[in-house]
C-alpha cells in the first residue's frame, strides 16, 4: 500500500481529536486540486498495515484517538489497503471517515461492501474549483456526505449543522503542511503571504 502521511491530532476533517492518513495516488487530476504531489504512487511511499498499525498504535498508547479520516490522493484506488487497514483501525475508533473522489454509486458495489460496512462517513464526489462555495467539510458543493452507520446519524448530523471550515498548520523539521478544506482562493493567498516572508515552498491538504 502506498500512504504519504499520518498526522495526529487532526482537528478540521472530522469531530474530534483524529488521526488522518493520507493515501497516496489519484488518477481523478481534478483542477485545482491543493494536493497535486499525491497524484503518483511513488516508491517512498510504499508501507504495509504491520508498520501503519505500529505507527497508530504508538499514537494511541499517549493519547486519545477520537477516530480516523481516510484522505488522499484516493483511498478506494487501492480497496485491498482498507480491506486490510480498515478493521484494525475500527477496533481502535469506530468513528472513520473517508474522502473519495468516486461518486458513492460508483463504489458502492458488491465487491465493496466489507469495505463499506467498515465506514461511518463517506464524502464521495471530485473537486470542482467552480463550485467550492465553502461547504464544511467538502471542497466544492457537489460533494456529498453519506453517513453510513446509523449508530452515528445523530452525532454527525448535530456535528455538521453548525460547522464552519478552518485551517490547521503542523510544523514538519522541514517546513509544514497545512490541513483542511481551503477555500477557492486560499492557496494562492498563502503562497503570497509566505513570498513576503521570503518563503516559497508549501505542501498542503
Amino acid at each position: 500500500m502506498y500512504i504519504a502521511r499520518l498526522l495526529y491530532p487532526v482537528k478540521v476533517l472530522g469531530p474530534g481529536n483524529r488521526l488522518a492518513i493520507w493515501f497516496c495516488g489519484c488518477n481523478h487530476k481534478c483542477p485545482g486540486c491543493c494536493s497535486t504531489e499525491l497524484w503518483r504512487q511513488q516508491e517512498k511511499y510504499l508501507t504495509d498495515a504491520d508498520k501503519i498499525m505500529h505507527l497508530v498504535n504508538s499514537v494511541r498508547n499517549t493519547s486519545s484517538i477520537s477516530g480516523f479520516t481516510l484522505t488522499g490522493g484516493d483511498p478506494f484506488l487501492q480497496p485491498e489497503a482498507l480491506r486490510e487497514l480498515l478493521p484494525r483501525l475500527k477496533e481502535i475508533s469506530p468513528d472513520i471517515l473517508v474522502y473519495t473522489g468516486f461518486d458513492y454509486e460508483e463504489i458502492n458495489t458488491p465487491e465493496n461492501q466489507d469495505i463499506l460496512k467498515n465506514i461511518t462517513v463517506l464524502i464521495d464526489g471530485k473537486y470542482i474549483e467552480e463550485r467550492n462555495t465553502d461547504c464544511f467539510l467538502r471542497g466544492s458543493d457537489n460533494q456529498r456526505i453519506h453517513i453510513l452507520q446509523p449508530e452515528y446519524r445523530d452525532f454527525y448530523e448535530h456535528y455538521l449543522q453548525n460547522g464552519t471550515n478552518s485551517i490547521q498548520n503542523f510544523k514538519l523539521s522541514n517546513g509544514f503542511i497545512s490541513v483542511g478544506i481551503p477555500g477557492r482562493n486560499y492557496l494562492k493567498m498563502l503562497g503570497e503571504s509566505l513570498q513576503k516572508k521570503g518563503i516559497y515552498n508549501q505542501k498542503h491538504h
